[in-house]
């Protein structure tokens, strides 16, 4: 196991130098730090957790901060970036802020005080101002299902609007003449879908703002939004919900409507967690990498905590279109 004297032989610098590029303490040369980094990668060199700790500077634990435990997806993230961290040795503190700005605000203040290494947020209510806010206090940060614009933020998100696009074109080609979209909250990731829908059926001659309804990313919402939708529209015979969850809600509103899918209505949602192949008919979604999303975000922030410079724009990830029962066969196209 390599040692921090080995380092600093292959850097060609002192102990002493190296210790102040692991802790992140007193001056160092650009050129030197990169050198003394790059030796650290070649060997394979890990830090002493005790000693970052004893310096005041590291304490091995990142913080997550999430907006709702209770979506499918924020727990496959937390899984890819414990995943991850325990590789390098860190531990993860995860933070559920409900999506109330106020918790989240509060979470952020202990965070700090904790000497916490770094934060990955994915949160649909914290704002740019806040995340440079804790760049320029030294606390690297990582964003995770949403983008900052032209802030130098680094995020990790899919091509939300691409895989809408997909799910809109896949109702046409299943034979369906009028899509209804059950959009989320206003979120990016949501509003992105929802012009992707747009995007491809906004040009239809049968569209009708009134084919949208929100559901607000849960089961429930979904069910809500199926009734209202079908209420205004009762001959919808495709629906792209924009995510899982909200698919499993018009799946049941469906069947308590009298309607058979895929016979009568076909439907296409987002994420692909797993809810979405244990229902029947299984459902149809849009694959986005979600573990991917988590492992690039703590596998960045590490990188960002160890002082290695990174691009700090949105890193965008593909999606793709799986295709199971709940949208039919091809023949079923009327």
């Amino acid at each position: 196991m390599a040692t921090i004297r080995d380092v600093s032989r292959l850097a060609g610098v002192s102990v002493a130098t190296v210790s102040r590029v692991i802790n992140r303490s007193g001056y160092v040369k650009e050129e030197t730090r990169e050198a003394v980094l790059a030796a650290m990668r070649a060997l394979d060199y890990e830090p002493s957790v005790i000693a970052r700790g004893l310096a005041g500077k590291n304490t091995a634990t990142i913080a997550l901060i999430i907006p709702d435990i209770l979506n499918p997806f924020f727990p496959e993230v937390a899984r890819a970036i414990e995943d991850q961290a325990n590789k390098f040795n860190y531990t993860v503190i995860l933070c559920n802020s409900d999506n109330d700005p106020e918790k989240e605000r509060k979470y952020i203040q202990v965070l700090k005080n904790k000497r916490i290494d770094g934060i990955i947020i994915a949160s649909y209510t914290i704002e740019a101002p806040q995340i440079l806010e804790l760049q320029r206090e030294g606390v690297p940060v990582v964003a995770v299902d949403r983008a900052f614009g032209s802030h130098p933020i680094l995020s990790f998100i899919c091509n939300n609007r691409e895989g809408a696009r997909m799910a809109a074109r896949h109702l046409i080609e299943r034979g369906c003449r009028k899509i209804a979209h059950i959009s989320g909250p206003p979120v990016m990731s949501a509003k992105e879908r929802y012009q992707g829908y747009v995007d491809v059926c906004g040009s239809e001659s049968r569209f009708d703002p009134g084919l949208v309804a929100e559901g607000n990313f849960t089961i429930e919402g979904g069910y809500a939004a199926t009734l209202e939708l079908f209420a205004r529209h009762p001959d919808i015979d495709g629906i792209f919900a924009g995510n899982d969850l909200m698919a499993v809600g018009a799946l049941k509103a469906l069947y308590q409507l009298g309607k058979s899918v895929p016979r009568d209505v076909k439907i296409v949602g987002f994420d692909d967690i797993a809810l979405a192949r244990m229902v029947v008919p299984e459902i149809t979604t849009v694959r986005q990498p979600v573990y991917e999303i988590g492992r690039q975000a703590m596998k960045h922030l590490i990188k960002l905590i160890n002082g290695e410079k990174i691009g700090q724009k949105t890193m965008r990830l593909d999606v793709e279109l799986v295709v199971r029962r709940s949208s039919g066969e091809a023949a079923d196209r009327v």
